[in-house]
């Protein structure tokens, strides 16, 4: 495969998603009314401002959910793959929890996980 093939791929997808878009809002119906414009939440009436800052540390907190999250997703297939592999799987595995564990390390001390 070489970097024509790469180039095709790029450009299919490129034409695929531009598609996509360009018949999504062909075919769409569109309305436009004030009850649309109307901010809903739980079939309720918002009380008070609907536009809220959040604290930066919610959104820190979340992204260190997720990277972790994320780091069973990898850790599942490993599991099932191990005894195939033997000692260089536990390798690999052990410098891949160690990335990870330098990371939530660097985030304990930067305060990323204080919640305040």
């Amino acid at each position: 495969m070489g970097s024509e093939a790469i180039i095709v791929f790029f450009i299919a997808g490129v034409v695929l998603v531009a598609g996509a878009n360009f018949l999504s809002n062909l075919i769409s119906h569109k309305s436009d009314s004030p009850q649309k414009r109307e901010p809903y939440e739980s079939g309720m009436k918002t009380i008070g401002p609907t536009w809220v800052q959040f604290k930066v540390g919610y959104y820190l907190f979340a992204i260190l959910f997720l990277i972790f999250d994320v780091e069973v997703a990898f850790l599942v297939p490993w599991a099932v793959v191990f005894q195939d592999y033997g000692g260089i799987a536990f390798i690999e595995i052990f410098i891949f929890l160690f990335i990870l564990g330098l990371g939530l390390l660097y985030a304990w001390k930067k305060g990323a996980l204080k919640w305040e």
